[in-house]
């Protein structure tokens, strides 16, 4: 009697033994199966990661590259084709008066096309940080009246090489080369070619008042 309770107790033990180990098992492999999990998500998270880092470092560095290409068009254009300008003052008038916007084209000054009795925007030598818009009334080696007409004698001046005189149209209020003498021709920035506003005047710049011309030149064949 006592030896057959031996047996169902050992028998016992031994299923509960078995049942243990084989939940040891299972957990183990649930656990295994979850960190083989977690580790393949881990990878794909971190590939992720660094395939979302190199997307959006590429798109920074082409649209970097993008405003550097667009920022050296921009500046051959302003530099080499023209650029709009609004002018103020009274210096110009009536060709050109308050607020009128103007279009300044640069090849002319690059090729070293300027002319007596083109109107240009130049750097003033009193201020670099600000622009003049004169005529252009006398270039390198031409004899000009510095007198003005009512003077009994008349005093005459000659353009130094690599500069040019300017004047504006408006002579009794204008500050130009009459107060600060010849400028550099690396002053000049462009010469205006066309009126764009306002509407009612848009087109070409007019032809060069004669009254400036024929005084330069009458003042040049009198001596």
């Amino acid at each position: 009697m006592q030896s057959s309770q031996f047996t169902g107790s050992s028998l016992s033990l031994t299923s509960q033994m078995v049942k243990w180990i084989l939940r040891k098992r299972t957990k183990s492999r649930i656990q295994a199966a979850e960190i083989s999990f977690l580790r393949r998500v881990a990878g794909l998270t971190r590939r992720d990661g660094v395939e979302m880092f190199r997307h959006m470092l590429g798109k920074t560095l082409g649209l970097f590259g993008y405003t550097i290409q667009y920022g050296c068009i921009a500046h051959c254009a302003f530099e080499y084709i023209g650029e709009f300008v609004v002018c103020s003052g009274p210096s110009m008038e009536p060709t050109i008066v308050n607020h009128d916007v103007v279009f300044s084209e640069r090849m002319s000054r690059h090729l070293f096309k300027i002319e007596k009795g083109d109107i240009v925007i130049a750097k003033s030598p009193f201020d670099p940080q600000m622009n003049i818009c004169k005529r252009v009334i006398g270039l390198e080696g031409d004899k000009i009246c510095t007198s003005s007409p009512s003077d009994l004698f008349k005093t005459h001046t000659y353009v130094p090489m690599g500069h040019v005189w300017l004047e504006g149209d408006n002579l009794r209020n204008s500050t130009d080369s009459r107060n600060y003498g010849p400028i550099p021709y690396a002053l000049i920035r462009g010469r205006v070619c066309w009126k764009l506003w306002p509407l009612h005047s848009f087109g070409t710049m007019s032809e060069t008042p004669m009254k400036h011309i024929i005084k330069a030149q009458r003042d040049s064949d009198s001596d």
